[in-house]
């Protein structure tokens, strides 16, 4: 048993420690038919970025989970890896070339990619290094890219599955377009954000008439594409104008006015203008009535050549001509305020704008099903349960989905176009000849893949599918996914939804959600408010360990936390209290060694229960129970739960309690039961460090191996219930004495007694029982109770009129007043008190009792008076009746 150094010092022993643990390979799996699987794949964070609070929490969680089971007897394994991340990393490669004054273009393809695959080489390792740093215990060795040529051939596969099924195709469809990234982006990366904007009531004359036709509009610029009007069938108002043609203001063209059960009656003047190239809804309207579908602007979101004299003008630039423009030939009506919701691209922040465009797209319908029903059967559980409606309302309402981007960084989708007659042909490898004309001549599509198509086969890709591995066979399906309540459509349906299209399984058995980590003053951490806090800087100050038990504490699944400096202090010094408590032990252990067979009995696994005291059989049942508990919140993802339990334990009954009950015995060297001391003090806190291992790795380890002389606390048992550990008569007992001691110290503090003034102590009960707990714990009952001697007897006989008393259930407990109080100087304090509260009252009353105070002081000045009235007047009375006891 080695001595630990002097102070907890977690600079001088994280790294060392997580370098041996790569070293003897402990978070490395392989195929074990003997072992149950234990699987967990991690969110792949972005190759763009570096930890954030998020990521540490998210890491935290499922590091915690990879831990427990590891001890548990499970075959654990946990898969690393990074998202290439398409627009965001292409964004950062198109800003870092423009620092060095280089356009994209001016590159080409090929000369872009192999900067972004250098960046990658530079900057991917930085997220998976800090990572490291906060002890996530991954499978290094199986660490895997989005873009790797595993993953790579298995987004391929599925590209060619779904093709030849019918599920991908290509066409044109309303989609999302970001201006800046120009690119097409899913539903699931559209923000809603609530935006003041305005409504304008324009008129379109009826062709052959002096009539208007009155529609309001939140985006006057889209009437350039305008295909048609529509009325609501059922609407009395517009009978007569259904099937005429209007003018289309500022272009001068013939639209039709239609019916159709899509436009609301009650809403604005109950006539919509129907754009199908830039609203999905007319989108639909338009297929169902053969309109055109007009596009009228250019991919960076200014007007094309379809919106004529505006063409080239950037869309609210046009907006503001054209409003100008209606204006002045009397066809505005009205401008009213409206606030509405507006769609911006979570990337960069820019309204998007719904487009018609080519673009390749999955089918939804038939995927969504077994997604849907495996939520519905219990295949797939959500903890919190309540995060099942977001699932299952984004299912149940799913649109099919826009897989392709305009960029270069990502998975190239693999279809080819023959240059003499445009067939399209989907396959591996570009084709030779064209199946349709004979043509050799073929371009690739030069569209990528949304990276949530790559990351959606994250949990078997990684594993070897679409090979059918021994990996994939033993560790697939997986466990349990840890991630965020912001990405469960984004990546969580789209896992499950691919899992069972591709596996027939169900990807994972549960998804934990957590939240976000907030500041102190509950504001979203972000660059803009400055309010970020780097989890390396903590952990350069206060260890890994006091990061991830402040993560952790109070943490409960689906809700946002609060990040305070004040809560990494006190993890910090919970750890300098299991650090000093452990070296204390440690320090006293040494002493057996002179007698062989305690020492024996000291390093066994178990020893003879009987020669255990009451106090050492408390604590032994209570570290038992803690182990079931603990196991128990653990099972139930209960995280946050199961470390407030170990906190109190290792805190409050085993360090502030049991330790201070044993010092007598450890210090006496005629008391016949230290060994069962020190048996018991060594065997708790193994049992602690080893329940505490999942949410502190560096310190529990770095006090195991010291305390036990084991390999690693990674690889030992983790503590189960034994029923021969449970002692419920003592943990009464001791509880009893518990309570006598508070009463006792609440006695003493209430009269400012210091702990270094002895009392005689003397507890009296009427019940043998009782007395007999007392008696048999008097050499630590005294210790605890700043005793000068202890007396237990069954009646008050003996005892002073002026004794102190404390009430306990079945007890009463007595202290003689002279012992506790020096008489006169009691008295001399008391009066002095006496004097100071008669001076404040005079004061405060005088105060109260002034008009002009009363009427010119401001109100919580008043207040502030006389809640101190109210104060003094209390603190009077205490001081009066203390000193009529005392001058008798």
């Amino acid at each position: 048993m080695k001595e630990l150094a002097k102070t907890y010092d977690p600079k001088a022993m994280e790294d060392r420690i997580y370098g041996e643990w790569l070293e003897k390979k402990y978070f490395h799996a392989e195929v074990d038919r003997s072992k149950k699987p234990f699987t967990i794949v991690m969110p792949p964070p972005n190759i763009t970025g570096k930890l954030h609070m998020g990521h540490a929490l998210d890491n935290t969680l499922q590091d915690i989970l990879i831990r427990y089971k590891r001890m548990q007897g499970y075959n654990a394994l946990w898969i690393p890896g990074t998202d290439h991340a398409s627009i965001s990393t292409e964004v950062k490669v198109i800003n870092q070339l423009k620092s060095e004054g280089i356009d994209k273009n001016e590159l080409g393809r090929e000369g872009f990619l192999k900067r972004t695959w250098e960046w990658r080489e530079e900057y991917g390792r930085t997220i998976v290094d800090q990572l490291k740093k906060i002890g996530s215990s991954c499978d290094w060795d199986r660490e895997r890219f989005t873009m790797d040529e595993g993953c790579s051939k298995a987004v391929q596969e599925v590209f060619l599955r779904l093709h030849k099924k019918g599920y991908i195709y290509k066409g044109s469809r309303i989609i999302n377009w970001c201006p800046v990234c120009k690119t097409s982006i899913s539903d699931a990366e559209v923000e809603h954000e609530e935006q003041a904007g305005h409504f304008w009531h324009i008129n379109y004359p009826i062709k052959g008439s002096d009539k208007f036709v009155e529609i309001a509009t939140t985006r006057p610029e889209t009437l350039l594409g305008d295909s048609a009007l529509a009325v609501n069938p059922d609407d009395e108002r517009y009978q007569d104008i259904v099937g005429k043609t209007v003018i289309l203001p500022l272009v001068g063209r013939e639209i039709p006015v239609i019916a159709d059960a899509y436009v609301d009656k009650e809403f604005g003047t109950g006539v919509v203008k129907i754009t199908p190239a830039h609203d999905p809804n007319d989108f639909e309207v338009g297929k169902r009535h053969n309109l055109p579908e007009i596009n009228i602007l250019n991919d960076d979101a200014t007007i094309n050549e379809n919106g004529g004299k505006y063409a080239g003008m950037d869309r609210y630039e046009a907006r503001k001509v054209m409003v100008e423009e209606l204006k002045e030939q009397g066809l505005l009506v009205k401008v009213a305020d409206h606030v509405h919701n507006v769609g911006t691209h979570d990337r960069c922040g820019t309204t998007v704008e719904p487009m018609i465009k080519q673009q390749w797209f999955v089918k939804m319908e038939e995927m969504a099903k077994p997604a849907i029903e495996a939520v519905k059967n219990g295949d797939l559980t959500f903890v919190p349960e309540r995060f099942d409606k977001t699932y299952l309302h984004w299912l149940e309402n799913i649109r099919d989905w826009c897989i392709s981007r305009q960029l270069w960084w990502g998975h190239r989708i693999p279809a080819y176009y023959c240059d003499d007659c445009g067939e399209i042909v989907v396959d591996r490898e570009m084709p030779s000849v064209c199946p349709k004309c004979g043509g050799t001549h073929f371009t690739q599509d030069p569209d990528t893949l949304d990276t949530w198509f790559s990351s959606a086969l994250w949990p078997f890709s990684t594993l070897g599918w679409p090979e059918n591995t021994e990996d994939l066979d033993y560790f697939y399906p997986t466990d349990v996914l840890v991630t965020g309540y912001d990405i469960i459509f984004f990546w969580v349906i789209r896992m499950v939804f691919s899992g069972y299209e591709q596996t027939g399984k169900c990807p994972f058995h549960h998804v934990l959600i957590h939240g976000l980590v907030r500041d102190s003053l509950g504001r979203k951490m972000s660059k803009s408010l400055g309010n970020g806090i780097d989890p390396l800087e903590i952990i350069d100050q206060y260890g890994a360990d006091a990061l991830r038990f402040t993560l952790v504490t109070g943490n409960a699944p689906g809700n946002d936390m609060r990040f305070y400096m004040e809560r990494v202090e006190a993890s910090r010094n919970f750890a300098n209290k299991i650090w000093n408590a452990s070296r204390f032990i440690m320090m006293n252990m040494p002493a057996l060694k002179e007698n062989e067979q305690s020492a024996a009995e000291l390093s066994g696994e178990e020893m003879d229960l009987t020669q255990l005291t009451g106090a050492d059989k408390w604590i032994l049942s209570k570290v038992n129970t803690l182990a079931q508990d603990v196991t128990a919140n653990m099972d139930k993802f209960e995280l946050g739960i199961a470390v407030q339990k170990l906190y109190d334990f290792i805190w409050e009954e085993f360090c502030d309690w049991y330790i201070e009950m044993v010092k007598p015995r450890l210090y006496n060297e005629e008391d016949q039961t230290k060994a069962a001391a020190l048996w018991t003090l060594k065997t708790v806190l193994t049992n602690a460090l080893k329940l505490l291992h999942p949410y502190m790795p560096f310190i529990t380890e770095e006090i195991y191996r010291n305390l036990t002389g084991e390999e690693s606390i990674m690889i030992s048992a983790w503590p189960e219930f034994k029923a021969e550990w449970s002692f419920q008569k003592e943990e009464a007992e001791v509880e009893l004495i518990k309570e006598a001691v508070r009463s006792i110290r609440n006695v003493r503090s209430s009269m400012n007694v210091p702990p270094s003034k002895k009392a005689h102590v003397i507890v009296v009960s009427e019940k043998p029982q009782v007395r007999e707990v007392f008696e048999g714990s008097k050499a630590f009952f005294g210790t605890l109770s700043y005793a000068s001697q202890v007396t237990v007897q069954e009646d008050k006989s003996g005892i002073g009129e002026d004794a102190v008393s404390a009430l306990i259930p079945d007890a009463a407990v007595y202290m003689p007043f002279a012992e506790l109080v020096d008489l006169e100087k009691e008295i001399e304090r008391l009066k002095k008190e006496e004097e100071r509260l008669t001076k404040e009252l005079a004061r405060v009353n005088g105060m109260l009792s002034n008009e002009k105070f009363i009427s010119k002081a401001p109100k919580s000045k008043i207040d502030e008076e006389k809640e101190k009235l109210e104060k003094y007047t209390q603190m009077m009375n205490q001081v009066k009746e203390h000193l009529a006891a005392l001058v008798k």
